[in-house]
């Protein structure tokens, strides 16, 4: 799969499990990870990305004597989520003809 469009879906599924309740690092992995291969060394450059938009906040809680940093999803990221499934129609219409272009070849 093209980087740049795995980097994108990877987004959309991280601002997704946020959507459903603030989580951390290793549980975001967790989650992820029933739907699709990403590892903490690829998730965080993510999660900073995402911060650096807006599209989610950072705090952090006393876990175990240690602070734990937790992900709070943000409007942005809200409607990036939103941009990502009215583009995806779109996706549909172009994978939908490409492939019938190629099943005449």
């Amino acid at each position: 799969m093209d980087i740049q469009l795995k980097r994108g879906l990877l987004e959309v599924c991280v601002l997704t499990v946020l959507s459903k309740e603030d989580s951390y690092g290793y549980k975001i992995v967790k989650d992820l990870s029933e739907h699709i291969e990403i590892a903490e060394s690829t998730l965080y450059p993510i999660l900073k990305r995402l911060e650096a938009q807006n599209c989610v906040s950072v705090y952090t809680i006393e876990h175990n004597s240690r602070l734990r940093k937790y992900y709070k999803i943000e409007q942005q990221g809200k409607g990036k989520i939103q941009d990502f499934l009215n583009d995806w129609e779109s996706v549909l219409t172009l994978h939908k003809f490409v492939k019938e272009g190629a099943e005449y070849e």
